[in-house]
């Protein structure tokens, strides 16, 4: 049996882009876990869409082993040279994936801070560390980068110095690129982590951190096991969902594959094949427990995950009709894969069945739509995003929204609220004129300035986060030469003098297309949506009328023109009545046209997606 006092579990936590990926191959390297030969940059990140953004994406562990040689006498007696098993998980930056990260702080003692020396400390640092503060985990802070000319190590630390309140021996230097530094880090990793503190002889209890489906081998789930352990063949019950089943196989999660064993150990995180092929068995945040006790169903789970509530709203169509089956089965693999997706079916008159899918944010809708069309092989229509309101009627009901189609009678409504957000912005100080600027346009509240060591500042504003969701990153990063970054929290609902603006395409209204939008900004939105469609719409053979429309009143309208066919090509000669005869025959076919074609305009998904994308 494995001493637990030899068991280290850790993840790395940063900014986007501040060399998570990078740093977990050298520690896969320098451990032997990984061949040189087989080494890859990005070895965790097995997903295509991983590699090619640059991006993690999923939480992934990954075991090492490590043979520790105390080089000065350890300040903690408990900490001895040998072998130590490291349960490393890596985990995504991007404020999109925040949830990811929670789950991974939930199963580990310690984390792994990590900033760019080149860069300093981001928004995104500052968010995940206060998740990592939450759970109480021991927090190591490592500059990376160090190789790289633009590195400013003093400046850096100071920062961090500044941001946890360490002292400056206690950051450590490394470079996930060239793996100077890596080795000491492998050393604090051992002496600064606590062992896990389960209990051997307990009832078996393990938290499932995520999940994903096998088309052979049902639900398989990672694991982490708190107290007890979990065994081949071992008879166990899910304590949220009250499932019951014998465990085909349990294991290790390596950069190689999963190897498996006769038993996950006290402390251990590895992984579970359930066999289950009911996807809804298995959620990630619950508790296994044996089964074999009579008194397992009173045992106490262990602390879940809060529910997490999605913050932008869009509706997932298949193009073709027939793949609807098709979606629903694919939603359902990504849903075991993705905890933070919520989805429910929906129809719409123009485009037909599919799902409204809750999410967290832009680049979260932007991989489900990738995600679905490369794995599942499916072309999509995604509907105009948009964020989830609160309406109070006038009866003093209070109704969730989570599409304008959903929007109660306007007489019958006392008042809308929507979702707020704390924004976090850091950036040099010479753009805070311009991020100021920016923020006003995006009604942003300003609150504080908070000045980091050096010439940057992070920015505290409170600001509805429809203003947030679409195209904001974009143009901060546009008004800060690329320096800026952001990271956001929900803080509750407020007032807004919101409406709901319908499109209509040949005067028939397009659901796709209905928004909830700022009454003083519904015209500017209008005209904006309508000369989108009036570019993408391919012409007919009749005049097609694109109308914004407010509470019945148009605020905005644009013409796509007819086709023109000369049908006076055939003319050679004679009196001009002949031609006017022609043209008066043309003028009533169109007329007619106009009447018999009404609805039956062929959207593309080009225009969809423009929408979308505000082009």
């Amino acid at each position: 049996m494995l001493d637990q006092s030899h068991i280290r579990n850790f993840c790395i936590i940063a900014h986007i882009d501040h060399g998570k990926s990078t740093l977990a191959d050298r520690l896969l390297e320098l451990t032997g876990t990984v061949d040189k030969r087989n080494m890859k940059a990005q070895i965790l990140d097995s997903m295509d869409l991983e590699r090619e953004k640059g991006i993690t994406i999923k939480l992934t562990p990954a075991r090492m082993m490590y043979k520790f040689t105390p080089k000065t006498p350890p300040d903690l007696p408990l900490v001895r040279g040998g072998e130590y098993v490291l349960n490393l998980i890596d985990t995504p930056g991007h404020v999109d994936f925040t949830y990811e990260v929670s789950r991974s702080l939930a199963a580990v003692e310690g984390a792994i801070l990590l900033v760019d020396a080149t860069q300093g400390v981001q928004a995104q640092t500052i968010g995940n560390l206060y998740l990592a503060m939450e759970e109480n985990l021991e927090i190591i802070p490592v500059l990376n980068k160090i190789d790289l000319p633009a590195a400013d190590v003093e400046a850096r630390a100071a920062e961090m110095m500044q941001l946890i309140g360490c002292k400056r021996e206690e950051i450590l230097c490394v470079s996930g690129k060239t793996g100077e530094g890596v080795m000491n880090l492998l050393d604090a990793i051992v002496t600064r982590i606590p062992p896990p503190a389960g209990d051997p002889d307990a009832r078996t209890r393990a938290l499932i951190f995520d999940s994903f489906y096998d088309d052979y081998r049902g639900v398989m789930a990672y694991v982490r096991v708190v107290d007890g352990a979990l065994m081949k063949r071992q008879k166990v019950s899910m304590i949220a969902t009250h499932y019951q089943l014998e465990l085909l196989e349990v294991g290790a999660v390596t950069p190689n594959g999963l190897v498996a064993s006769d038993a996950l150990e006290c402390g251990q995180i590895g992984y579970v094949v359930t066999g289950l092929k009911e996807i809804s068995g298995c959620r990630v945040g619950d508790t296994i427990t044996s089964s074999t006790s009579s008194t397992s169903s009173t045992l106490p789970p262990l602390p879940g995950y809060k529910e997490v509530k999605p913050m932008v709203y869009a509706g997932v169509f298949p193009q073709e009709g027939d793949d609807f089956h098709k979606l629903r089965e694919a939603m359902e693999r990504l849903k075991l894969n993705d905890s933070a997706l919520q989805y429910e079916p929906e129809h719409s008159p123009a485009i037909g069945y599919g799902f409204r899918c809750g999410l967290l944010g832009m680049l979260h809708l932007e991989i489900l739509k990738e995600r679905l069309e490369r794995e599942f092989d499916l072309t999509l229509v995604v509907t105009v995003p948009s964020v989830g309101y609160e309406v109070l009627l006038r009866s003093g009901e209070t109704q969730a929204i989570k599409s304008p189609l959903e929007l109660p009678d306007p007489s019958h409504i006392e008042h809308i609220k929507e979702p707020w957000v704390k924004l976090d912005l850091v950036s040099p100080s010479a753009y805070i004129g311009s991020i100021m600027s920016l923020m006003q346009e995006r009604r942003g509240l300003y609150q504080t300035t908070e000045y980091l060591s050096g010439d940057r500042a992070i920015l505290h504003y409170e600001i509805p986060l429809s203003m947030v969701i679409v195209d904001f990153y974009d143009k901060l990063k546009s008004v800060t030469a690329g320096y800026a970054s952001m990271n956001y929290e929900v803080i509750g609902y407020r007032v807004a003098d919101v409406v709901r603006m319908d499109m209509y395409v040949a005067e028939e209204a397009v659901d796709a297309f209905a928004t909830l939008v700022y009454r003083d900004e519904a015209e500017k939105t209008g005209r904006r949506m309508a000369t989108i469609l009036k570019d993408a719409i391919p012409k007919e053979n009749f005049v097609i009328k694109i109308q914004a429309a407010v509470g019945g009143k148009i605020v905005a309208s644009e013409r796509i023109s007819a086709m023109r066919k000369d049908v006076t090509a055939g003319l050679y000669g004679g009196d001009v009545t002949r031609k006017r005869k022609l043209l008066e025959k043309q003028k009533k076919g169109k007329a007619k046209m106009a009447a018999l074609g009404k609805g039956r305009v062929s959207i593309p998904t080009e225009a969809y997606l423009k929408v979308l994308k505000r082009e």
